[in-house]
């Protein structure tokens, strides 16, 4: 690692009562607010980070205040079917997961993260607040022959307008908070570096607190009192949480601009330069190989054909390579992550299944505490949360050092071997859900409820507490597995890029979970029931079919990714790197 410059040097001060900080009190590659170079004593650190910290816990709150209870308002007020809101909410949290993709775009290219964090706090805060509006909007019910059908073409539309903007806005808020919030740390400094570790630590417990509070608080209130005071109270809290960020100005620390290639145009270039040279010989490239041990390495004999980047496109490279061994090494890195990335997609799709069909469960079951009150089915979102709060400890002081005296590893266990195990959990997360609804119809076939899609099923909600708790310790190994691996194996320059295809497998999972519901209620349908196994009515569907449906396509995409995390070989160092 390249060694800073700076050097100590005490300046005596006492003769001119003037403050001249140390040179070494500077953090190389920064700026503060004014464009100056970032002072250590004043800018960054926790002074900074908890400023960052508020923002994501009230963002978080916000976000789950509206897609937690939405398959709820969309089969409530705007009086759509279950199989038609599921696929709604679901298309959306696709939509707002892979939007961060152009968020972090925006950032990187143009404005960089505290303007796009600035931006989207106002989008936000205007999404919300028309989100809050559109519920003033009326319906227009018509009954005929006893049956109700609703319309509300403006509601609808302003609504669905107002719900994709509040998606973009955490698209472009998501990706650069926390970035920037890690830029507050200088890793070079041991103490910043050691405190930087703890600052994910909390950030992760923020982004589960905001959402188990704003799941449990909201939820009631936007059930049993209004729905626009629902949807304006994450607005005033974006308001307040915009405010708070604002206030950090002065002590936030930016990195300098550079002018360095973009890591896109650099992997572009292996790829393009390699299809151009795809019928030259690589005797050429043999050279290269002798001549650097990088590709003696079993990593580098994976993806052979992008080798022929580095070739001029009359085979040699007497002018030097088209493209660098490391920037060939660079788009094998990435390639690589594709099958790990694509096995990780029946994951999302289960995971899509909390905020619809979960919800949909509670609603018909018992959720009375003490006579006088009944909890929303959303409510139980808050145990994911919780959940995780809880598992995150055990798992780093009591699983982690018992698998490492078995293992010999200094993390227990492998990335790989994290996500799988989230993977596998959500196996079992499905046969639970399975049979805890096919209970559930059980009891209503034996209290003859089935015809009455508004009965109270005698079988308390607690039941699928299981399930939800199930959710949370998948997440505490896959999603923050993921989270590590695709920071982890990208290169330096690329970590946003890593992150970014993280959070795309949400976004295309949520996706096909759509898909998935759409062609399930089109194929059950012809066996002769109203809407197949996905209903309105959740007592004459079948839900533990589709249960049992994911989790068969689980156990499949399962025994794929343990062929792709067999295969994978982890990223090392360059032998001549190492030389160097």
């Amino acid at each position: 690692m390249k060694e800073s410059n700076v050097v100590d040097v005490d300046i005596d001060t006492t003769t001119t009562g003037l403050h001249i900080p140390l040179l070494n009190n500077f953090v190389d590659g920064t700026v503060d607010y004014k464009n100056r170079q970032a002072i250590r004593s004043i800018s960054g650190f926790w002074r900074s980070a908890i400023f960052i910290i508020s923002v994501e816990v009230a963002e978080r709150f916000a976000y789950f205040g509206v897609s937690s209870n939405l398959i709820t308002y969309l089969t409530g007020p705007l009086g759509q079917s279950t199989a038609t809101a599921a696929e709604n909410v679901n298309v959306w949290l696709g939509t707002a997961s892979l939007l961060p993709l152009v968020g972090g775009f925006i950032a990187d290219g143009f404005l960089g993260r505290f303007r796009t964090i600035i931006l989207a706090s106002l989008l936000y805060i205007l999404a919300l607040g028309m989100l809050a509006l559109t519920t003033l909007i009326p319906s227009k019910c018509e009954t005929l022959g006893g049956a109700t059908s609703c319309s509300p073409h403006l509601q609808v539309s302003m609504f669905f307008i107002s719900l994709y903007l509040v998606a973009f806005a955490q698209g472009c808020h998501k990706p650069c908070v926390l970035a920037f919030g890690a830029d507050q740390f200088d890793a070079s400094d041991p103490h910043e570096c050691t405190a930087k570790s703890s600052f994910f630590n909390w950030w992760y417990f923020g982004m589960c607190t905001g959402p188990m509070v704003g799941i449990f608080v909201l939820s009631y209130i936007q059930e049993y009192l209004s729905w626009g005071l629902g949807f304006g109270i994450p607005c005033a809290v974006m308001g307040l949480a915009l405010v708070i960020f604002l206030l950090g100005t002065m002590t936030y620390r930016f990195p300098k601009k550079t002018e360095d290639k973009s890591a896109f145009v650099r992997i572009g270039q292996v790829f393009v330069e390699a299809a151009r040279n795809w019928r030259t010989t690589q005797s050429t490239v043999s050279l290269e190989e002798e001549a650097c041990e990088t590709f003696t390495r079993q990593g580098s004999q994976q993806f052979r054909f992008l080798n022929k980047a580095m070739l001029s496109p009359d085979g040699s490279n007497e002018s030097g390579p088209v493209c660098s061994i490391d920037e060939v090494e660079e788009a094998k890195s990435v390639l690589r992550l594709i099958p790990i990335w694509a096995s990780c997609l029946a994951y999302s799709t289960v995971s899509s299944q909390q905020t619809t069909l979960f919800t949909k469960q509670g609603a018909t079951m018992d959720r009375s505490i003490g006579p006088n009150f009944e909890i929303p089915a959303a409510t139980l979102q808050s145990f994911i949360g919780l959940s995780i709060v809880i598992l995150i400890p055990i798992y780093d002081t009591i699983l982690v050092p018992l698998m490492r005296s078995v293992t010999k590893k200094p993390f227990g266990i492998t990335m790989l071997q994290r996500i799988g195990t989230g993977i596998f959990i959500s196996i079992v997360l499905m046969v639970v859900s399975a049979l805890v609804e096919s209970k559930r119809l059980k009891t209503a076939k034996e209290y003859g409820l089935i015809d009455d899609p508004g009965a109270v099923i005698p079988m308390k909600i607690w039941w699928l507490l299981p399930q939800y708790v199930l959710v949370g310790a998948a997440d505490v190994f896959a999603i923050v597995g993921m989270q590590e691996f695709f920071y982890d194996q990208v290169p330096s320059e690329l970590r946003s890029i890593g992150l970014a295809l993280y959070l795309s497998v949400s976004g295309v999972g949520n996706f096909l979970s759509s898909f998935l519901i759409s062609t399930v209620v089109k194929i059950t349908a012809r066996d002769g029931l109203e809407d197949g196994w996905i209903s309105d009515n959740m007592n004459q569907g079948h839900v533990d079919y589709f249960y049992y449906l994911l989790a068969g396509i689980s156990a499949v995409a399962f025994v794929i990714y343990l062929c792709a995390a067999n295969s994978y070989v982890y990223n090392q160092r360059r032998a001549c790197d190492v030389a160097k």
